[in-house]
């Protein structure tokens, strides 16, 4: 008999995992695939090593600092701030038609590019700042308000709503066209207020991190094991079945692994999608291994969000992938004590809104035919706001929208789940409770907090 099961090792599962591990429980994350880290992995092809997920981890202050998500999570989890090796980020740009506006990891120089572009909103854009200091996580009342609604509110530029809107929905928003309020303030505060940065060996330093202080700690991780179903009785989980036929014991279950997918493992018959339809925004990402790094070519920016229309469609895609709008990232562009790579090679992302119905849709040949049409045609559209690179590529890959769901097992390929989130953790079982995106924080920093915090919230009593 368990303490506590976690389903699923990402980011969330391996934090709650170490909260728990910390006061003496008997704990053990179930994993179904052979790696840790969910959407956010790492792999290696043709001798190379890839990053999947991480672009960049958000809510990045200065080494030292006790305030904020970053500096919380180390306390919580007795680790260092050089436990995760984070660089800043050298500058980032959002780039519509006609306007160009750079950010980084001080307020001061956005406040500056909102002036210099937007002369008359600077005492409106003050005014936004301050209310989105003041919001509070984990406030109901905040997280039903329309973000789109109180910007107007407050901004009298419609272009400047906008912008605005691209960062942080490609980095946190499980809404079409809108966001919660909550969850704009959430994204807001961890880009601009605080910053972006990257641990000089990615993601699997973070992962690689996770893992050892939960088993030094005395946990126990099972790969490889999947949950075939949660066995209900008396309105709570009464044993936790493996795909092996094997049934696990624990006085609570603590799942990552997303709400409709949760609730479809119960054998109790709780309905799944019409209390919580899943969410429908999927990615399409290209990643290209170049003979050079990207600032000899005249790219220097960490990230450049872009789109071609004045206006942003977060939605959705109708096409294969929206070529309207992206993300371009390079990981050579943060502020390391050394290059990234010795050789001097560098790597572009560029991440786009995809349709996981056309993408699902395809056979084994199609398909990689399509992945070879699609990533060409993403790379040229978004040549159009960087450098052309084309011609310094030594290799590629790509993951599409049927790539998330079979390491995530997210319904639709949904990168940030289902838009409606249960902020509280609980389920309509007693001792069964969600963590991770569908409860309500994304990002890395998102989910290790999750972990945490309904760790703190349920397990722990």
């Amino acid at each position: 008999m368990y303490d506590t099961l976690i389903i699923g090792a990402g980011m969330s599962g391996l934090a709650a995992g170490i909260r728990l591990a910390y006061y003496d429980q008997r704990v053990c994350i179930v994993e179904r695939h052979t790696t840790i880290g969910g959407l956010n992995g790492f792999y290696r092809l043709r001798g190379r090593d890839y990053d999947v997920g991480l672009h960049a981890l958000t809510n990045i202050t200065p080494k030292g600092a006790k305030r904020g998500p970053l500096a919380r999570l180390l306390r919580q989890l007795r680790l260092s701030w050089d436990d995760f090796d984070i660089s800043p980020q050298v500058g980032s740009e959002i780039v519509f038609p006609g306007v160009r506006l750079l950010f980084d990891n001080d307020l001061d120089l956005f406040r500056a590019e909102i002036a210099r572009a937007f002369p008359a909103q600077s005492d409106n854009f003050e005014r936004l700042l301050a209310e989105v200091a003041e919001y509070d996580d984990l406030n109901e009342t905040h997280a039903a308000i329309s973000a789109r609604a109180r910007l107007g509110e407050l901004l009298t530029e419609p272009l400047l709503v906008e912008m605005l809107f691209c960062p942080l929905m490609f980095y946190g928003s499980a809404r079409e066209h809108d966001m919660d309020w909550g969850q704009f303030s959430i994204m807001f505060r961890s880009i601009f207020m605080e910053g972006l940065g990257r641990p000089h060996a990615g993601v699997r330093l973070i992962l690689k991190q996770l893992v050892r202080k939960f088993r030094g700690l005395g946990g126990e991780l099972k790969l490889r094991t999947g949950v075939e179903r949660l066995h209900v009785e008396n309105g709570r989980v009464a044993g936790v079945v493996l795909q092996n036929g094997e049934t696990i014991e624990a006085k609570r279950v603590l799942s990552s692994a997303g709400w409709p997918e949760t609730m479809r493992l119960c054998d109790d018959g709780q309905p799944v999608t019409a209390q919580r339809p899943p969410g429908r925004l999927s990615f399409c990402e290209t990643i290209a291994t170049l003979d050079v790094e990207p600032k000899r070519l005249g790219h220097d920016r960490t990230i450049t969000f872009y789109n071609d229309n004045p206006s942003f469609d977060w939605s959705e895609s109708h096409e294969p992938c929206d070529l309207r709008s992206g993300v371009i990232c390079s990981p050579n562009n943060f502020e390391y004590d050394e290059p990234l790579d010795k050789e001097g090679s560098g790597v572009m992302r560029i991440t786009a809104l995809a349709n996981f119905d056309y993408w699902r849709g395809l056979d084994e040949d199609a398909y990689r035919l399509e992945k070879s049409r699609w990533y060409d045609r993403i790379t040229d559209a978004a040549i159009r706001f960087i450098p052309d690179y084309r011609g310094r590529v030594i290799d590629t890959d790509m993951f599409t929208p049927t790539t998330i769901v079979r390491f995530t097992g997210h319904d639709n390929g949904a990168i940030y789940g289902a838009p409606e989130k249960q902020l509280d953790g609980r389920t309509h079982l007693d001792n069964l409770f969600i963590c991770g995106t569908d409860q309500g924080f994304v990002g890395i920093i998102g989910a290790i907090t999750s972990g945490i915090g309904m760790a703190n919230m349920h397990c722990l009593k």
